[in-house]
């Protein structure tokens, strides 16, 4: 049954009646911000009756009140804080601006954020449960209900469930956007499904911090550092970027230099001291030379090399003969990189040497107020691109920038995660469609995989749901994708979680509308800067009412439509998934305190804020509030600041009962059975712990609690790479991209796609109409003087862009921000809808023919996208129709064979566009995509060939959902042969071609 909605006019009525008690206690409203100083934000002492002056209506006074209700953005990972303006009169959301409240995004935002607004209101969204009539694509929909789409996924999956065919349910994520709730939905379920877009992403960048240091992202202290070195476009368009670039900004108004290597010009290097356009792939050669220069001339913190570096490992592992001393590390070291002259570097960078020679000096001179970023780009764009940030952070521990003021922190010192109220047993199955044999390292879900592990008949879906993601436009080979799910045999039910229509959705069986930002529940927290804080997004419409006494049970009852949230959507399907608890899921969903009733989301975030947030239950009492209460009416909590260096923490005495310490000095025990929720765990127990876990790491006779990693050091030499077949990139080093000058045919040029606009949001963009009219087309950028040899005229021109599977025709744009042998275009645009199919993003989604041929397919333009009527009247001041082109169609996959990353860079010939091309036309062919795929995956180097203990995958690497302990033992036929001897010091230019 649909629940009952709650009367809009109440909340002006009760809004009144609040106003008027105030103005009877002799109190004066608070009227602007301007009428008392310059103040930028609301005071939060007003947010329950905020009034503003109409600007229309001057010199007439009239005057807006508003409610003001906290929550987070969700138009990227940074969760900034957001402040909805609640109209009193009219119960609907105005307008969003920032939160001063919230610690990490400190009242600031992007553009992003205030547009959420159009999303909101967007008159092209999806307000009820659909379902397809008719065959997939075919652009067919009726409308049913809640209760009918729930009975009959429940059912589906019931059934795989109880026939043991569990690896036949997949929930496929693009931006998570809380901690951990679907992943623990599915566990509940005992389900490894958990998918991801993180390898089509940011698995490069994570792997070579992982090997590392055992956590898998970096978390630099900008505001505080003498030197910020960034691997792409962070300031505007990167990882966490408004809160680091309010951070990197303070640091430069203090006299910090910043270090931007980035092939384009970006706007973070408009902004920086130094500007490096390297060949792409060629950034770890910069960044070794720069280590290089540190060692040679003694400017590296030798104290805390010696004490936080495996460097005894390494020598016992590598160097048998040789005295396990520092001295003699230190003069290995000094041989390993060598070779790593800035002469070398400007060989491969095209960089010039005396400005390399220039910058390692600038780097030398920060010490460990050296903070340091690498994200996607160089990381996400090359083969071996794992080692572009590998190779960064060499930099960052030869300072000893750790966890120091101005320095770089591992993001789980800077993160916290809540306990939820129930922690299901992990489940005792393994998803090889996910995590196949052949990756054995791989950071994270093969996703962009998946179409050709099903057409390899290496299993099925029955179930699969896509949330947050638009796999058939964000991922390489779109197009196998499309032909893999139109195929029911490969694909049973396919259910699109979205509030907007993509490209991948027009396919579904499903289309189930899902909330926007301000319409939903997530808990979440992110590393921006040295200190912890909880965020809180929550349904602010929900939120406004309850604050005025107005309960409301379901999201359903204030969203319009009948938009849902899916943390309430994943608690109603697992109740009917098991309606008699004899699956051992509804168990995971009880009320605590209603035995037999359904969990409520107040109930499931109660308990987390009371129970699991440290400072949270006291601080709200001292506002007379409850812990929930508190988090609906500030938004985030900070647990605290200037975390330090955990790393160099003592163990207390009271952990380290019945101890055991290895010959390297890894501390063992029994007493730390379980790490808590909240505690980073300390690596799997090591070959001589006779079944203990890591609690630190001695050092100087001082147990401390150390790093995440097999040795509880910073990993110099991981002993996982060495271990696991790879032993010759066990160190940090340089491996020649794919897209090195030395593979390219002569004709051909580096196409760079990765690169993020900063008013754009991947996939979700296309429903801001504010957004879109910033940006709304990706040009192909084109240095001057490869214009002239490929001849393209002028900006504007047409260029065909050809790549190993087919190509794409866009527009050029000549620009010097783009060095020699080298182009580059966003990958935000190109949104496309079918004839005859829902209108989709109507501002930004081109209508598009698509024919096949055996295995070519082409997509033609019918229609840009342009002003048109609707509930919006601003749709009919479109006045842009070039929407960009849909470039990721026309490439094949390239998985690293170690990171698992999508290598994006593509090999291209840029021709101008031939008669009878127009813009937006693609051509790719399936056939040969599967070929280069056959190709890359004959790279990799199987878990069955080289696992050293018979399992699938290190146990100690991280994993979204990690199965069983028993689940990670390969089947008996795919059990390793004995190894040869590892031989871990060589530091090749490139993987083999053969990868043997």
């Amino acid at each position: 049954m649909r629940p009952a909605r709650v009367g809009l006019g109440e909340l002006g009525r009760r809004v009144s009646a609040a106003r008027a008690a105030t103005e009877a206690r002799g109190e004066t409203f608070y009227q602007g911000a301007s009428r008392v100083h310059l103040a930028a934000f609301p005071p939060k002492e007003r947010w329950d009756d905020w009034v503003e002056l109409s600007s229309r209506a001057w010199p007439r006074r009239e005057e807006h009140h508003y409610m003001l209700v906290p929550t987070t953005c969700f138009n990227c990972e940074s969760a900034c804080g957001l402040l909805a303006y609640v109209d009193t009169g009219t119960g609907q959301v105005r307008k969003f601006e920032g939160n001063p409240e919230h610690p990490g995004s400190r009242g600031r935002n992007c553009a992003k954020g205030p547009a959420t607004i159009n999303q909101v209101t967007d008159p092209d969204r999806i307000l009820y449960p659909l379902k397809r009539a008719g065959a997939r694509g075919g652009g067919q929909w009726e409308r049913v209900s809640w209760d009918s789409v729930l009975d009959t996924l429940a059912a589906r999956i019931r059934t795989a469930l109880t026939q043991q065919r569990q690896n036949e349910i997949m929930v496929h994520i693009g931006r998570p956007g809380e901690d951990g709730f679907t992943e623990r939905v599915l566990a509940s379920w005992g389900v490894d499904g958990h998918n991801s877009h993180t390898n089509v992403c940011s698995s490069g960048g994570r792997t070579g911090f992982q090997f590392w240091m055992g956590i898998d992202r970096p978390s630099p202290d900008h505001a505080h550092a003498k030197v910020i070195y960034l691997i792409s476009a962070h300031l505007e368009s990167g990882h966490y970027f408004n809160p680091h670039a309010q951070r990197i900004t303070e640091a430069r108004a203090n006299g910090a230099k910043v270090i931007v290597l980035d092939t384009r010009l970006s706007n973070t290097a408009t902004h920086a001291d130094y500007w490096l356009s390297p060949r792409p792939g060629s950034e770890a050669a910069i960044n070794l030379a720069v280590a290089n220069h540190l060692i040679q001339t003694h400017r590296y913190d030798r104290e805390f090399v010696r004490q936080w570096w495996n460097w005894a490992e390494y020598l016992q592992a590598c160097h048998p003969g040789v005295a396990v001393t520092f001295e003699a590390f230190e003069s290995i070291l000094a041989g390993l990189y060598a070779e790593f002259t800035f002469e070398f570097a400007a060989s491969e960078s095209g960089i010039d040497a005396d400005v390399l020679t220039e910058v390692a000096g600038v780097v030398a001179a920060a010490g460990t107020r050296f903070s340091c970023h690498s994200w996607r780009s160089a990381a996400a764009g090359n083969l071996g691109g794992w080692q572009v940030s590998r190779t960064l952070f060499l930099i960052s521990a030869l300072l000893g920038a750790v966890g120091t003021e101005g320095g770089t922190f591992p993001n789980a010192w800077n993160k916290f995660v809540p306990r939820p109220i129930y922690v299901p047993s992990h489940p005792g199955v393994w998803q090889d469609l996910s995590w196949p044999v052949e990756y054995p390292l791989a950071q994270n879900e093969l996703s962009f995989l998946l179409p050709h592990f099903l057409k390899d008949g290496r299993g099925r879906l029955d179930t699969y749901f896509i949330r947050v993601y638009n796999p058939v436009w964000t991922n390489p080979d779109g197009l196998s994708w499309m032909e893999v799910l139109r195929d029911e045999d490969l694909v049973g039910c396919f259910v699109a979680l979205t509030p907007t229509w993509s490209e991948s959705a027009f396919f579904a069986d499903y289309v189930l509308p899902m909330g926007h930002g301000p319409e939903r529940h997530d808990t979440h927290s992110y590393e921006q800067y040295d200190g912890q804080w909880v965020g809180f997004r929550q349904p602010v419409l929900r939120a406004a009412r309850e604050r005025l006494g107005t309960p409301v049970t379901d999201t359903r009852q204030v969203n319009p439509g009948e938009v849902w949230e899916e943390n309430e959507f994943w608690i109603e399907l697992s109740w009917r998934i098991d309606p008699d608890g004899s699956l051992g899921i509804r168990r995971y969903y009880e009320s605590p305190g209603r035995p037999g009733s359904k969990l409520t989301v107040d109930e499931y975030y109660g308990w987390m804020f009371s129970h699991s947030v440290p400072g949270l239950p006291e601080r709200a009492a001292a506002d007379g509030l409850s812990p929930l209460e508190w988090m609906r009416r500030y938004g985030a909590f900070e647990i605290s600041s200037g975390q330090g260096a955990l790393h160099g923490r003592e163990v207390p005495a009271s952990e380290l009962s019945d101890v055991q310490v290895s010959s390297l000095g890894r501390v063992y025990t029994r007493a730390a059975a379980e790490a808590g929720p909240n505690i980073v765990p300390m690596g799997a127990p090591g070959p001589d712990s006779d079944g203990r876990r890591a609690v630190g790491v001695l050092v100087d006779g001082v147990v401390r609690r150390g790093f995440p990693t097999p040795s509880g050091r910073l990993e110099f030499w991981s002993s996982t790479l060495a271990g696991w077949g790879w032993p010759e990139q066990a160190l940090p080093g340089y491996i020649r991209s794919h897209v090195h000058p030395s593979r390219l045919e002569g004709d051909q040029v580096v196409l760079l796609s990765t690169f993020r606009l900063p008013t754009q949001i991947h996939t979700r963009s296309a429903n801001a109409k504010w957004l879109d009219e910033l940006a709304h087309t990706n040009p192909v950028w084109i240095h001057p003087s490869d214009a002239a040899r490929f001849g393209v005229r002028r900006t504007g021109d047409l260029v065909r862009v050809s790549t190993d599977i087919g190509y794409f025709v866009a527009k050029a744009w000549i620009t010097e921000g783009i060095r020699p042998g080298v182009v580059a275009c966003s990958h935000h645009m190109g949104r496309w809808r079918l004839d005859g199919g829902p209108r989709g993003a109507g501002g930004m989604m081109a209508t598009v023919g698509l024919s096949r041929d055996a295995s070519e397919w082409a997509m033609s333009r019918l229609a840009s996208a342009g002003a048109h009527e609707s509930s919006d009247p601003d749709t009919q001041r479109i006045w842009w129709s070039d929407t960009g082109v849909h470039q990721n169609l026309t490439f094949p996959v390239h998985p690293d064979p170690i990171s698992g990353m999508h290598c994006w860079h593509q090999a291209v010939r840029v021709s101008p566009a031939s008669a009878g091309d127009q813009h937006g036309d693609i051509v790719a062919d399936t056939g040969k995509a599967r070929e280069v795929y056959r190709e890359w995956l004959a790279l990799t180097r199987p878990a069955g060939s080289v696992s050293p203990d018979g399992t699938r995958r290190p146990r100690w690497l991280m994993r979204p959902l990690k199965p069983s302990e028993a689940a990670f033992v390969l089947p008996p036929a795919a059990q390793p042969e004995a190894q040869p001897e590892a031989q871990p010091e060589a530091l090749p230019e490139a993987l083999p071609e053969d990868g043997a």
